[in-house]
């Protein structure tokens, strides 16, 4: 018995191993997966952001509400259907008074009579339908429902554009802030090796204190250049989170490079069209929505024509008993009814001429807005051409100055070189590294409005 009892402990013990075993296998993997699901390529943000933000769900929201109001609409024109049901108590009869001849006709002249008519109780119940058979504000309210919900989606990539704008924005930004990390990193790096060895010089006596205080001031200002530098990655990652809809305290890390980036911004538009620009779009359709409600509103100088059906059932009873056996009296009636709109005063008028005026002004606002885009067309163009030669001098200077400074740092440590020649060649590289930074946020600044004047950040987000 006890044998068997340690086999079956031995057997149990082997088996609570293999599903700790099989446990810690199943949260390896999901860690693994939530690592590598921290990095996102620039579409995989754009996508991201297109799935989670708050904005693209509300948009979308927008387009359902658009859609049901078609529906509702649509109703307007189809059967209306009620039932109608309604029960009386008199507590007091209401009381009749007649002319006595009426019942007596041996009644003197000018006597009356009063008496109590009707029953205590009554109720009735009625089925009511009526139809539209014709009405012009409805099959133009009904067009316009309909041309309300493209309104709605072009609207709603309004907004897609909005948030993937900010999204490519941010991750511009966070790839520019980890280059200019790790370009205030090396330099500190560089700078603290160099102070480390000057001060062996300095204890033997080869250099003035001047000189090594002098390193030292650089390698402040190159670590306070780390500390800003670290805080702007931090920032930019927190603004690429929230564009997304990512959740702030999750970490995230980005795929694509800084030269992926500028070689994506250097690239030939897509579409170099200013009437694809969704802004232009939606005005278009503002413009069209105004055209239908100035039909609207002469439809309303046309006439109405709609038909109904009543079938009502009454009963009147002393007593509570409208579930017996006992008589409810039908009412059956139907018809049409027609209403021709003769004068108004001048209201009709001058609500037609009022949407007719305001149609007239969005189709000039459209024209201008129109002429507003070529111009902007012109500016981002020059825009970009700039920063992209900029760019290209940024460059070279940067790596001039990077050799400079280098030449600089080893005429110091064999001793031929001057500390303050040291740390103005530092603040140099420090100055060309800035102006780089600028000329870069500056061509993805270019491109981005370009990108968006010609409606390609939503043409190119799958």
């Amino acid at each position: 018995m006890k044998k068997e009892l340690n086999i079956y402990k031995k057997h149990s013990a082997m088996k609570w191993t293999k599903i700790a075993v099989f446990c810690s296998l199943i949260t390896a993997i999901l860690h693994g997966q939530t690592e590598d699901s921290t990095y996102f390529t620039l579409d995989e943000a754009k996508i991201y952001a297109l799935e989670h933000h708050y904005k693209i769900k509300n948009a979308q929201n927008e387009i359902e509400i658009a859609r049901q109001q078609i529906i509702e609409t649509r109703a307007l024109g189809l059967p209306q259907v009620n039932i109608n049901g309604s029960f009386s108590n008199f507590i007091n009869l209401p009381i009749q008074v007649v002319d006595a001849s009426f019942i007596n006709p041996m009644a003197q002249e000018g006597e009356t009579i009063s008496f109590r008519a009707g029953t205590e109780f009554s109720a009735s119940g009625s089925l009511q339908a009526s139809q539209l058979l014709f009405n012009g504000s409805y099959f133009v309210g009904l067009q316009a429902s309909n041309y309300f919900a493209k309104f709605q989606a072009t609207a709603a990539q309004m907004t897609e554009e909005e948030v993937l704008f900010s999204v490519i924005q941010s991750y511009e930004l966070v790839a520019v802030a980890q280059k200019n990390l790790a370009f205030a990193d090396s330099i500190v790096t560089l700078t603290e090796n160099l102070v480390s060895k000057q001060q062996n010089y300095y204890e033997l006596g080869f250099i003035e204190k001047e000189d090594l205080d002098q390193l030292k001031y650089s390698l402040h200002s190159s670590k306070n250049t780390l500390t800003n530098a670290k805080v702007q990655l931090e920032n930019t990652l927190s603004m690429l989170k929230l564009s997304m809809g990512y959740p702030i305290e999750f970490p995230i890390h980005l795929s694509n490079s800084l030269e992926d980036l500028v070689n994506y911004a250097n690239g030939i538009q897509s579409s170099n069209d200013v009437y694809q620009n969704l802004n232009y779009q939606l005005l278009e359709k503002r413009v069209h929505l105004n055209e239908l409600d100035m039909k609207n509103n002469k439809m309303n100088y046309l006439p109405t024509l709609s038909a109904f059906f009543d079938q009502t059932y009454n009963a009147y009873r002393n007593k509570f008993d409208f579930f017996d056996d006992l008589p409810w009296f039908p009412q059956t009636v139907w018809g049409l009814q027609l209403n021709v709109p003769i004068f108004s005063g001048g209201q009709r008028y001058a609500r037609t001429s009022q949407a007719k005026i305001a149609w007239m002004k969005e189709q000039n606002n459209l024209e201008y807005l129109g002429e507003s885009l070529k111009l902007q067309e012109i500016t981002f163009k020059n825009n970009l051409r700039c920063a992209q030669d900029k760019l290209e001098l940024q460059k070279q200077n940067i790596e001039l100055a990077k050799t400079i400074y280098a030449n600089s740092v080893i005429r110091e440590k064999i001793g031929k070189g001057n500390s303050i020649l040291v740390t103005q060649k530092q603040q140099q590289l420090m100055v060309a590294q800035t102006q780089y930074v600028t000329t870069l946020i500056e061509l993805f600044s270019a491109k981005l409005d370009l990108d968006k004047l010609y409606n390609n950040i939503i043409s190119t987000k799958e």
